[in-house]
């Protein structure tokens, strides 16, 4: 390209044709400047998936080896939930195609063919980043509700070859539902409301081996702290032959399988829910139980998505275009490399920070973009410079 752009600027004799030329060789560079990056981003995005359903084929093929089912089954869970793992990595899948294409323009000396025509580093940087940016909101409004989706199907479909059926528990929109097996029978828990540790309206069904139900207990309120749950303000009925026995009791302690941690963990998973169920059921989901924390922490981190890709492509413009020419590429890498493990740990521990409520439950997901968008700017700002 350069050789070409050499050959065309000495041949014009005429302002007014390299006028027109420039004018046409802005929007060349400009294309060749989108479609070149988009293309590094698919690239990447088809490398990562691939590895994706090798690696995560042998998950499902050791999951269904001791299950009656076909090959086809592993392989259609495979292609459910690898989407939702790619969006999950997207940061890191935009921070390195930007930094792989960035090296290919830097080391085919087409930066001085941009330059030539008026396209700085910071106007080439805010190309690339505004891209990534409007790419973001793409995958939150377009992509995400797909994904989520499909890893429901993901999780339903798996759920029904778990081995697992001992010990059932799903969250509907009537509340909570829990199944668990007793030596002479079975035990069906219903509660409309959990809020903090306190589960409200909670109904228990006793079944035999046969399933038919011989108590029921009512209970106004449960306090699920332990794995011995305190019930308040009880009724039990007692069903034997035609004969009902009931029973109030102010007290009734009861021994189960689940406590408070472990019910709330259900409330946790959002891997199901796109960031417009999350946005227009939210109090909904809040009056249902669902952990008020890591509601808005998965709110906000998503909404963060579009700012977190603008300044990955941020940092990658700053490494490649802010370093001395006779850094190789071995040397991008390795930088690279440790920049994205340090960026991974940075956002654990801010949200770690938020769990133990150091900090705000919606600052925590804001933070990791704050703080390196800061430091990015007083990168950018330098790269123009160069």
């Amino acid at each position: 390209m350069y050789n070409y752009i050499v050959v065309v600027y000495l041949s014009i004799t005429n302002l007014q044709t390299w006028k027109r030329v420039n004018t046409k060789m802005k929007k060349v560079l400009f294309n060749y400047l989108l479609v070149g990056y988009l293309k590094r981003i698919l690239i990447v995005l088809v490398i990562i998936y691939c590895f994706g359903i090798i690696l995560n084929l042998f998950e499902e093929m050791e999951f269904f080896k001791n299950l009656n089912t076909s090959v086809a089954v592993p392989l259609v869970l495979t292609a459910l939930y690898i989407p939702s793992m790619i969006v999950e990595l997207l940061p890191f899948i935009i921070f390195v195609s930007s930094m792989w294409f960035l090296l290919i323009i830097r080391n085919n000396k087409d930066l001085l063919t941009l330059k030539v025509f008026g396209y700085s580093n910071l106007k080439i940087f805010f190309i690339l980043a505004a891209t990534s940016f409007l790419f973001g909101w793409l995958i939150l409004f377009a992509i995400n509700p797909i994904t989520s989706t499909m890893m429901k199907y993901y999780e339903q479909t798996k759920s029904r070859y778990s081995l697992d059926i001992d010990h059932l528990v799903s969250i509907n929109k009537n509340g909570l539902w829990i199944k668990e097996n007793l030596d002479d029978g079975y035990r069906i828990s219903t509660a409309k409301k959990t809020r903090n540790n306190i589960i409200n309206d909670l109904t228990i069904f006793k079944l035999d081996k046969d399933y038919n139900i011989t108590e029921k207990i009512f209970s106004q309120s449960a306090n699920i702290k332990n794995n011995t749950w305190v019930l308040k303000d009880v009724m039990i009925q007692t069903f034997d032959q035609d004969l009902t026995n009931t029973i109030n009791l102010d007290k009734m302690l009861m021994d189960t399988d689940y406590n408070y941690e472990k019910i709330t963990s259900l409330f946790r998973n959002f891997n199901t829910m796109s960031f417009l169920d999350l946005l227009l059921n939210y109090n909904e989901l809040k009056s249902r139980g669902y952990n008020e924390f890591y509601l808005n922490q998965n709110l906000n981190s998503q909404l963060s998505m579009p700012f977190f890709l603008f300044i990955m492509t941020a940092l990658a413009s700053i490494l490649t275009m802010n370093t001395l020419k006779k850094s190789n590429n071995f040397t991008f890498i390795v930088v690279g490399l440790i920049s994205c493990v340090a960026i991974y740990y940075f956002k654990d521990l801010s949200l770690a920070l938020g769990k133990t409520n150091r900090i705000g439950i919606s600052l925590a997901a804001w933070i990791p973009v704050t703080t390196i968008g800061l430091f990015s700017a007083i990168g950018i700002l330098q790269i123009n410079e160069k």
